[in-house]
């Protein structure tokens, strides 16, 4: 069989692919005609294609879909989605280039006006069979977008193995294909690595750096607001602590969790915050959107309410269990409205191009789930459209914000690794797994009971590129507006040069300050690193270890030396005391030692 594409480019409509950015419409893009060439060289079975989120993975697919059937090397095609709303955006997309898909296909017989059917991992889950029976009848093209959701559960899994073991060719799609548990994609291959770890094998990449230096994708700009939190614990107890300190994880939750409670201050300012970055865009992109994600739907609705406060106007709110959601999501891609508040609904494959400024305003700390979110906005349509992100001082977001342009792979063996030095650690990790649902962890099934009591908020950082910039500033300073007031139409490297102005510009201010005025931390972002709960766990070995050496000199129980070191120092107990508040013990500790030689 021939491998040449050029019945290809006839094959579709000259308006294909639809919105393609500046000066690619009409052909494929460098990365999806390498990736189409890498297909027809090798004719294979199966085909794991990994794109970056915003890079077009749909045109890539569809153009193979169509010159499969051309070929007629397959006589149907079934699209897998992981949602209703992706299911009928794919048979729109490949209606544009005379693929018809029934977006609403049951059971029975396909019509004959249609050249396959758009289904969900959930729709193949309840009748495997039904599909197995189709690809047995037909010779088809499977193809299976956002793959990794196939590992959702292991019923989606053999679900999936059962009704496409039989078909003629399977494309496999994700723009993230790692998973944060080790349960097995359907269809893709592992291949053991030097350390006996066996990670999923793409045959073809196309990652976000690739995107970012091809214009294919924006650049994104993550700011980072920091602030005091203050909850109270099921005990009882009151803890404060300012994000982006070392803490327990327990603590790092909760600290999360008050910061994004509607009643607080930090809400609030980081939205509005977000709607001045919007208006700025907005100068050079007159249709910039926003896009609020939210955990629940009712921290949705009140985070729709605040921004009504904020803007004046209403902001579109897309549930997950809401039936008009899809038409909801469509209504304001076509629309010029300023923002829109969802509950997961808009994690991946949504594609809303003009969404260019996005708050993470939900406790999920997966990897996966946080690369599908930032890949919201990543979509460009012109040269030097910049994307902006808002996010928690939580050391885990930063690390994922400094990886964008990591490409990754599915592990499938966790590899071994000494046990992290916390005595509980065992039994924490028994007890976490008894209680996880057999699904993707969220992070959520974490979270303890507490009352988010009050919260404030500091602009803490710029992140772009695997840098940072910034000192620490009041939300609607001046200081804060150099970074919220970056223009929206800039090349990458037009960003990092302004970002490292607008830093020295603020140290230059900063100097001039009296040492009376500066109540906030006015250090550079590269000076002031996120501890990591890691670094957290050490400290707490070092207050053991010196309480352990001042057992033998007093003759006291460990005890009853915590709870004085308590009782002197203020603060929770140890597993629940931030960084600062473990320093101040350990620092006693050797006072009372010293004393006693």
């Amino acid at each position: 069989m021939t491998t040449s594409t050029s019945s290809t480019s006839h094959h579709l409509s000259p308006a294909f692919p639809g919105r393609a950015p500046w000066g690619t419409a009409g052909k494929l893009r460098a990365w999806q005609q390498a990736a189409m060439d890498a297909y027809l060289q090798r004719q294979p079975r199966d085909f794991l294609a990994v794109a970056t989120p915003g890079a077009g993975k749909t045109t890539f697919a569809l153009t193979l879909a169509s010159w499969l059937l051309h070929h007629h090397v397959v006589q149907r095609v079934t699209v897998v989605a992981p949602t209703e709303h992706l299911k009928k955006q794919w048979a729109e997309a490949a209606s544009r280039i005379g693929i018809k898909l029934d977006p609403d296909y049951s059971a029975g017989a396909l019509g004959k006006e249609y050249h396959g059917v758009a289904v969900t991992y959930a729709g193949v889950g309840v009748r495997p069979m039904l599909h197995r029976n189709r690809v047995e009848q037909r010779k088809t093209l499977v193809i299976l977008d956002e793959i990794h959701h196939a590992g959702d559960s292991r019923s989606w899994g053999e679900a999936c193995q059962e009704a496409f073991e039989p078909a003629t060719r399977r494309l496999a799609l994700t723009g993230t294909p790692f998973r944060s548990d080790t349960n097995p994609i359907p269809f893709v291959e592992y291949a053991e690595d030097a350390d006996g770890v066996r990670r999923s094998v793409a045959d073809y990449t196309y990652g976000y750096g690739n995107g970012l230096a091809d214009g294919v994708v924006r650049p994104v700009i993550f700011l980072s607001y920091s602030g005091n939190m203050r909850w109270r614990t099921k005990a009882g107890d009151e803890i404060e602590a300012r994000l982006g300190e070392p803490m327990t994880k327990d603590a790092v939750s909760q600290a999360w969790r008050t910061a994004l409670d509607p009643h607080g201050e930090w809400m609030p300012s980081v939205l509005s915050a977000a709607d001045r970055r919007l208006s700025e865009v907005r100068k050079a992109v007159p249709d910039a959107g926003g896009l609020v994600i939210a955990s629940d739907q009712d921290s949705a609705r009140a985070y729709a309410k605040l921004l009504r406060e904020v803007t004046g106007s209403s902001a579109t709110v897309v549930l997950s269990d809401d039936s008009k959601a899809s038409q909801r999501i469509e209504d304001f891609r076509g629309s010029e409205d300023r923002w829109m508040v969802a509950v997961r609904m808009v994690s991946e494959g949504v594609d809303v191009p003009r969404l260019a400024v996005g708050v993470y305003a939900t406790t999920i700390s997966t990897p996966l789930f946080f690369a599908q979110a930032v890949g919201r906005f990543v979509r460009s349509r012109r040269r030097g459209e910049t994307a902006s992100v808002f996010l928690p001082t939580i050391p885990m977001l930063m690390t994922f914000a400094h990886e964008m342009e990591v490409e990754r792979d599915h592990v499938l063996d966790k590899p071994k690794k000494a046990q992290e030095d916390d005595p509980y650690a065992e039994e924490a990790d028994l007890l976490k797994e008894a209680e996880r649902e057999q699904d993707e962890d969220t992070g959520e099934q974490d979270e303890l009971p507490f009352e988010a009591l009050e919260s404030d908020a500091v602009f803490d950082r710029v992140m772009y590129d695997g840098a940072e910039f910034g000192m620490q500033a009041h939300p609607g300073s001046d200081e804060e507006q150099d970074y919220l007031g970056i223009p929206g139409l800039l090349e990458p490297d037009q960003v990092q040069a302004l970002l490292q102005k607008r830093q020295a510009r603020q140290m230059a201010h900063s100097r001039k300050k009296p040492d009376a005025e500066a109540d906030l931390l006015e250090l550079p972002a590269d000076r002031r690193p996120v501890v990591t709960h890691k670094e957290l766990l050490e400290l707490r070995k070092q207050l053991n270890g010196l309480v352990g050496a001042y057992v033998h000199q007093s003759g006291k129980p460990h005890g009853v030396i915590h709870n004085e070191l308590r009782r002197v120092c203020g603060g929770p107990p140890s597993a629940e005391a931030t960084a600062g508040q473990i320093e101040q013990r350990i620092a006693k500790v050797r006072e009372w030692a010293t004393r006693m030689r």
